[in-house]
């Protein structure tokens, strides 16, 4: 019996030709076994074909790694890394955001936060983690339609293509709507000369059995006190101007607890010192929806205060209802106390609408 080893041996032989002669070879091996192989050294024979050195191609040039064919044909997907000494270019994102599962805009320890889900992403995209700086703070549970953050980056990489890899790395509920590479000057915060806010009421009528739907309750405070819109009308213009919107903000004071990386400390001081903003305009509207009637409040200034509009929201909708009257808002401002005001709307009905830059 032939040995394992053996078999091996001569089916080498006989396909390469090791042995020097095909039809010894052939003659060698047991027939018995693979008549298969008898009849493919009878067709070898019928040729009178002899051993042909097996011919190796010529060494040629080497050949490209997959790092060199990756930085040939992705060249416009991945970023080239500056060099060193190369300035960092500054970016303007334009960001959208269901701010529901999220305990708001600013990196907290532990905390699944919108601007820690952006530098997560910066990082997996670019390999830098720049802490990108938002317009505003918006609160757990607030949206936003159209948030301004900026960051530097060393990368050098097209403003399209940073769009599209950011939008395939974040979750689903941040969307980024812009990407652009601004002048060095410019801070998402700091250059900012307007904002607008939007805050959305859901009247609920239990006696006509009108009920917020499901799909709409993430993005609505549902009301179910029957309001006067004419009175909030009133109020909301009694807001317009150059106030001290003390008795409208937060008790904890929101900038001079807070602090953020790559901010211009004497502007956040300056911010702290004083409750004195500005509102431009101050209205309600009626806004159709298939669910029913949207109350919406929107309010454009050049600041706003912590909770400061969910809170005037809260006080109009208490004068709406009848708990309290117009002639109690210049109480209100004089008292600068939070105690004198209504109370703080829900955060899920506030939208940061837009941010305005000279």
């Amino acid at each position: 019996m032939l040995s394992l080893k053996g078999v091996f041996r001569s089916l080498f032989d006989l396909t390469i030709g090791h042995s020097g002669n095909t039809r010894a070879a052939h003659d060698s091996f047991p027939r018995w076994q693979f008549p298969w192989l008898t009849q493919r050294a009878a067709r070898v024979r019928g040729t009178k074909a002899e051993y042909i050195p097996l011919e190796l191609p010529a060494p040629g040039p080497p050949r490209a790694s997959i790092t060199l064919l990756l930085s040939r044909y992705l060249r416009p997907i991945v970023p080239d890394l500056a060099q060193p000494g190369c300035p960092a270019q500054n970016w303007k994102l334009t960001l959208s955001y269901d701010g529901t599962d999220y305990r708001g805009w600013q990196v907290q320890p532990g905390e699944r936060t919108v601007q820690g889900e952006l530098q997560a992403a910066l990082g997996r995209i670019v390999g830098e983690s720049p802490l990108p700086q938002g317009s505003g703070r918006t609160d757990a549970g607030v949206h936003a339609l159209a948030q301004v953050a900026s960051f530097p980056l060393q990368a050098r990489i097209p403003e399209a293509n940073l769009l599209r890899a950011l939008n395939r790395t974040l979750p689903g509920s941040i969307r980024v709507i812009e990407a652009r590479i601004v002048p060095e000057s410019f801070h998402a915060r700091h250059s900012a000369v307007a904002k607008t806010y939007e805050y959305r009421v859901f009247p609920v009528e239990p006696a006509m059995n009108q009920l917020c739907p499901p799909f709409l309750a993430r993005y609505v405070n549902p009301f179910s006190w029957h309001v006067n819109l004419a009175l909030m009308e009133c109020a909301a213009q009694a807001f317009i101007g150059e106030r001290d919107f003390s008795s409208f903000a937060a008790t904890d004071p929101d900038l001079a607890t807070r602090t953020e990386a790559l901010t211009a400390p004497s502007s956040l001081q300056t911010e702290a010192r004083t409750s004195i903003r500005t509102i431009y305009s101050s209205q309600w509207s009626e806004q159709s929806h298939e669910a029913g009637t949207l109350l919406v409040y929107r309010v454009r200034g050049n600041g706003f205060l912590h909770h400061m509009v969910r809170n005037l929201v809260g006080t109009m909708l208490d004068i709406g209802r009848g708990y309290a009257r117009l002639d109690d808002i210049p109480v209100i401002f004089a008292a600068r106390a939070r105690s004198a005001a209504g109370p703080t709307a829900p955060a899920r009905g506030l939208f940061l609408h837009s941010v305005e830059y000279e």
